[in-house]
C-alpha cells in the first residue's frame, strides 16, 4: 500500500502523517509513506486544500482530519475517516 501525505509541512500535515502512520502500524498494514511538499505534485492529485491523504493513488482526505478515534473507522487505513472537524486548512491550502 502506498500512502502519500500531501502538504507543505505545517503542524496539521505532520499531525495527519503521525496519525495515519500510527493507525497503519496498529493494523499491521504493509505501507510505504511518502511526503509530498511540492505544490506542482500536490496539484497533480487534483487537491485544492491540504493536508491531503492519498492511498494507492486515490484521494481519501483533503483539507484536514478528525481525532484518532474517528480515524479507526474500519479495518484498514484507507477506510479511515480523517476529515477535519474544523474548516481551517494548512499552509498550502
Amino acid at each position: 500500500m502506498e500512502i502519500k501525505i500531501l502538504g507543505a509541512g505545517c503542524p496539521k500535515c505532520r499531525r495527519l502523517e503521525a496519525l495515519v502512520r500510527q493507525v497503519a502500524d496498529e493494523l499491521g498494514a504493509d505501507a510505504t509513506f511518502t511526503k509530498v511538499k511540492e505544490m506542482d505534485e500536490i496539484m497533480s492529485h487534483d487537491v485544492i486544500s491540504a493536508p491531503a491523504l492519498v492511498i494507492d493513488e486515490g484521494i481519501k482526505v483533503s483539507g484536514g482530519f478528525h481525532t484518532e478515534k474517528r480515524s479507526r473507522n474500519g479495518s484498514r487505513p484507507h477506510r479511515a475517516s480523517v476529515i477535519s472537524s474544523d474548516s481551517e486548512t494548512c499552509c498550502a491550502g
